[in-house]
């Protein structure tokens, strides 16, 4: 009997604990914790854990553009269209497309070209990952997947958008799959992997891969896409105008699966107040700063990763008002009552947020 009293204090006492703890937090909006539960879209159950690699080697697939091997131990599964975090030595984190074998499991590669004008991440990767440099990785996640068992695959990469889609096209290829790929970059001495798409279905139709190279051949023509039938799949990856014109180029009601890899704008618009409910504060946005920015001025503790709408760590409880998506992560059931406050804005004048 005393044995099974102690058995019965402590199972009370944990649960007092508990309650306790989730008062607290529910409480304190600068408690160091998410305010809701991980987004579900693009996760998975390694997505936010953190891992050491090891640059093992470095190349340059085509002008500039850098490729790397991560090896590492243990390294979750991938699909074709996943991609990972990359915290770099500076604490930037920033997302690139997984591009090698999914069957290797002791080793990610990831390439990527170096943008003069962006915001650093790419000169980082350039300037200071070198062979034998280890550094962290979390995911990988996936929201550019596959379509699966479609009747006929049509995929479309200009530049460095070819990353994520490599690997779709080795799977439909090794699938005996019914693929096509148009490639677009600016010259082909800065397109990474030409030689390999080219080979690519090279057995049995030496047509599948179409290049572009606009200081050879000018802009794609893109006017066959109105005549795809409906069973054909379209993936698409590259600069916002090349997504742009394939969107458009669609048949009406048709939407391609899009793969979007630069940082959405935070800035636009009007300026608009946002409410922080549990804190007691309100706030002004002005037109060119995100509410990340603003918000962390009244909540320093608040939490943010990417600051570009992919990773999810700064979404927030929405309790009024109209959001203005942009993010990329976010599904449109989780869109009812959260945003990202890193890059999302308000639709209105006026947002309330949990915090």
């Amino acid at each position: 009997m005393p044995r099974l009293r102690t058995v019965v204090l402590l199972a009370g006492g944990a649960l007092l604990a508990k309650r306790a703890m989730r008062r607290r937090i529910d409480a304190s909006p600068l408690w160091p914790m998410p305010a809701l539960d991980e987004p579900v879209s693009g996760r998975g159950r390694h997505s936010t854990v953190t891992r050491r690699v090891l640059v093992a080697a470095r190349t340059e697939p085509a002008e500039g553009v850098v490729q790397l091997r991560l090896e590492g131990t243990g390294l979750p599964e991938w699909r074709p269209g996943a991609h990972i975090d990359l915290v770099l030595p500076s604490g930037t984190v920033r997302q690139y497309s997984l591009c090698g074998d999914p069957a290797e499991s002791d080793a990610y590669t990831i390439a990527t070209r170096l943008i003069a004008d962006g915001r650093g991440g790419s000169r980082e990767v350039h300037e200071q990952l070198h062979v034998g440099t280890e550094i962290e990785i979390r995911g990988p996640r996936n929201r550019f997947p596959l379509a699966p068992a479609a009747g006929s695959y049509l995929f479309v990469a200009g530049g460095i958008g070819i990353t994520p889609i490599l690997p779709m096209v080795r799977a439909a290829e090794a699938a005996g799959a019914d693929w096509r790929l148009l490639y677009c970059g600016r010259s082909r001495a800065t397109m990474p992997y030409v030689d390999e798409v080219l080979s690519l279905g090279g057995g049995r139709d030496r047509n599948r891969t179409t290049v572009v190279a606009e200081d050879e051949d000018g802009r794609p023509d893109l006017s066959f896409l109105a005549g795809l039938p409906e069973s054909t799949e379209v993936h698409c990856c590259g600069p916002e105008g090349l997504m742009d014109a394939v969107g458009a180029a669609m048949p009406e009601g048709r939407v391609p699966r899009f793969e979007r890899f630069s940082a959405a704008r935070t800035e636009g618009g009007t300026a608009f107040e946002v409410e922080l409910r549990r804190t007691g504060r309100t706030l002004t946005v002005p037109a060119d700063r995100s509410v990340l920015s603003a918000v962390r001025e009244a909540v320093p503790g608040v939490l943010y990763s990417c600051q570009q709408g992919f990773c999810g760590t700064c979404r927030q409880r929405v309790l009024e008002g109209e959001v203005d998506h942009r993010d990329e992560l976010l599904t449109d059931a989780e869109r009812t009552d959260s945003l990202l406050i890193c890059v999302s804005r308000c639709a209105g004048e006026r947002l309330v947020l949990d915090l």
